[in-house]
């Protein structure tokens, strides 16, 4: 699925997987489009192995391929504003961005790796990291400067969307997600 080239589209590409002992990740690239232009935002997804399946709840794989409008998030975990400082790697809430249109998917959050798991820290969420060999972990700081980046393409393409802390759909904002390896 192509982007559509209107809006604010982050695009990931799946390339392939990445193994090392007994962990596994899917990885592809991904870089962020404003009205089919692309911009510098860009860099390596990391998600759980597949194949993509939007059925079943809490099924620990990647969502399927397609178009996911996006949305603030301001969970538990995860928020689009208000998010804690990043002095200790972890600090909850941290920031994330929330996808919808996930079928039986609920809670999809682009969020930055953290600990304990930096190889992949993910039930189905999308991971942005630097350009990654199989071996490497996710380095946090990196993942979550990468997460905020996003956010503040997305505050300054649609600023309204960001008036109130309550989840929020971004109109004309999407995540398109490519191939199945």
């Amino acid at each position: 699925m192509p982007i559509s080239g209107q809006g604010w589209e982050l695009l990931v590409e799946r390339h392939g997987t990445h193994r090392h002992g007994a962990r596994a990740r899917t990885c592809g690239a991904y870089r962020v489009f404003l009205d089919g232009i692309a911009t510098d935002l860009q860099g390596m997804m990391c998600e759980s192995l597949g194949p993509g399946d939007n059925r079943v709840e809490g099924n620990g794989k990647r969502l399927e391929a397609g178009r996911y409008p996006l949305a603030t998030q301001f969970g538990r975990r995860y928020v689009t504003q208000g998010y804690a400082s990043a002095d200790i790697a972890g600090r909850e809430p941290m920031p994330g961005l929330l996808l919808m249109g996930t079928g039986n998917r609920t809670a999809i959050v682009l969020h930055p790796a953290h600990p304990p798991n930096l190889y992949l820290t993910s039930v189905g969420c999308l991971n942005p990291a630097r350009p990654l060999a199989a071996h490497e972990e996710i380095d946090f700081f990196d993942s979550r400067a990468r997460v905020l980046a996003l956010i503040d393409s997305l505050r300054a393409f649609r600023p309204a969307a960001f008036a109130e802390l309550r989840t929020t759909p971004i109109p004309g904002a999407a995540v398109v997600i490519e191939g199945e390896p």
